[in-house]
């Protein structure tokens, strides 16, 4: 905990909420970028007071008038640290930034990638701009993608931001839409699909996948689909654009009702139609060589990473309300991928 404080008095307005801590955060000012929870930690560490009385109960009745003193420790810096790693920063504000992600990237440190991510990157872009995290100067990740899937991030720079991001991710209104390139093609049609446990269609031959996940028994690297314990996980999936004639492979539009790790791999892969180029969940499954030119055979079987590709976000900013919906174009390697099984 840092040793420095800074302290702001907030003056209840009309109208207050008939709980403190939902005053308090209404009225606290923005730039204080202190969320409804950092707000209810500092409560618990009798850093709020009234009058001189410290206030412990978060849904004590507040008045039209009161005076609260606040006393906030000063961010301390990360022990992560800072790395000059170029970004593509799709938007950027006081309170978020948008990073397309590129192939290759870890999101956070962990034990084996301890420099080189998007973390150690974002403290370096983004400087004394951030404002602090949970009483910590870091970058709030509120959701990632897997290493070598590319795509749109967003980070929270306050805690304000990470607090609602993190509240919007929870109820599953965050937009997200991936480009994925499969192996064959889902079919309404399909008998073999008929007979997948979870697997179903709706309206206009989208597939709907509704299972639960957990990691697997033996590979902790996995995930694994179940049907009781686990974690509910909803993926729908459209046909975009098909390859070969018989179908071969296939450009998938898919969306995320929930966001668990490795969700549309395990998910498309459960189907019988896992991701080019997927080791984990797909290996190198062998294509028709009646049903491609040599040059789609080829670039199929030597695609080094999984063919997915986050290309749609949109929330509500947690702090303005204003809509933001960004989009990311496919990576060179994937629409490279994708010109040749045109051919």
């Amino acid at each position: 905990m840092s040793n420095a404080f800074q302290t702001l008095e907030v003056t209840i307005s009309a109208d207050p909420p008939d709980r403190l801590d939902k005053a308090l955060s209404r009225d606290v000012p923005v730039e204080a970028s202190l969320s409804r929870s950092r707000l209810a930690k500092l409560m618990e560490a009798g850093a709020i007071t009234r009058a001189g009385e410290v206030i412990s109960d978060p849904k004590g009745k507040v008045a039209e008038g009161d005076v609260f003193t606040i006393t906030v420790p000063v961010a301390e810096e990360s022990h992560i640290s800072a790395e000059d790693i170029p970004l593509d920063v799709v938007y950027e504000d006081h309170d978020l930034i948008v990073i397309n992600k590129p192939v290759g990237m870890v999101v956070h440190p962990a034990p084996g990638s301890y420099n080189g991510t998007l973390v150690n990157a974002l403290l370096h872009h983004c400087g004394d701009t951030l404002s602090g995290v949970g009483g910590e100067k870091r970058p709030g990740i509120v959701h990632r993608i897997d290493k070598d899937t590319s795509g749109l991030l967003v980070v929270a720079k306050s805690d304000k931001a990470h607090h609602g991001l993190a509240k919007q991710f929870e109820k599953h209104t965050v937009e997200r839409y991936y480009q994925a390139l499969v192996y064959g093609a889902p079919d309404a049609y399909d008998p073999r699909l008929r007979g997948v446990k979870g697997v179903s269609f709706e309206t206009g031959n989208i597939m709907r996948i509704t299972t639960q996940l957990a990691r697997h028994k033996t590979d902790r690297q996995r995930q694994a689909v179940l049907f009781q314990g686990g974690r509910h996980a909803i993926t729908r999936a459209r046909v975009v654009e098909t390859y070969g004639a018989p179908v071969a492979a296939t450009l998938m539009e898919c969306w995320l009702e929930t966001g668990r790790t490795h969700q549309i791999r395990v998910h498309m892969a459960h189907a019988g139609h896992s991701l080019i180029g997927d080791q984990t969940y797909g290996g190198k499954r062998k294509l028709s060589p009646k049903a491609l030119s040599a040059a789609g055979l080829e670039a199929a079987r030597v695609f080094p990473r999984q063919a997915l590709h986050a290309a749609v976000l949109g929330f509500v900013h947690p702090v303005t309300g204003e809509d933001m919906r960004f989009e990311a174009e496919l990576p060179s390697d994937m629409q490279a991928l994708i010109d040749a099984l045109r051919g």
